[in-house]
């Protein structure tokens, strides 16, 4: 197993999601921060400050990565809605993670971004109809990406990182 990919890399199929499957993901969207909650449960200082894998994040820079991440994603998707194909603003993801506040902050504040966007989150992908998920932004790095692609991307991106740290949990024994 590649632990930069504990449930393997993101890949979704060109063909139009179903409302089925767009249902799924919202779930999992839904689902997301207790996972992430439940994961990083019970570890003290020095596990949140342990590197989920040589040369990765540590702990407490997944879980402040995956609010800073959730946060972009969420207003793409409120711009895609409000505007005509925006082109959105990347980041230095890499970079972020090596702020003081996501090396040093207590991992609870991101917990709580992470719980409070999505729940704004959620209600707003199940208050939309289904050409709402034909909308587009443009990202100057990846292109031309509809609501339906992004949507598959966010459920396996939450459960990528929870991951990380459930193997890691495994692998160093913390029960």
């Amino acid at each position: 197993m590649d632990s930069r990919y504990p449930i393997g890399k993101f890949s979704v199929d060109e063909k139009s999601i179903t409302e089925v499957e767009r249902k799924k993901y919202i779930q999992e969207i839904a689902e997301f921060p207790v996972l992430l909650a439940k994961a990083i449960s019970g570890l003290n200082n020095e596990q949140l400050n342990t590197p989920y894998r040589d040369g990765g994040w540590t702990v407490r820079q997944v879980v402040h990565h995956v609010a800073d991440s959730h946060m972009n994603a969420y207003i793409r998707i409120r711009l895609a809605l409000t505007e005509n194909n925006p082109t959105i603003k990347p980041y230095e993801e890499q970079k972020w993670a090596e702020l003081f506040d996501a090396k040093t902050s207590n991992v609870e504040l991101s917990i709580n971004i992470v719980k409070a966007i999505h729940e704004r989150w959620v209600m707003l992908l199940n208050s939309l109809a289904e050409l709402d998920f034909k909308r587009t932004f443009y990202h100057p790095e990846n292109g031309l990406t509809s609501l339906d692609k992004y949507l598959p991307l966010y459920a396996w991106h939450g459960k990528h990182h929870a991951a990380h740290i459930i193997t890691l949990r495994e692998k160093m024994n913390w029960h």
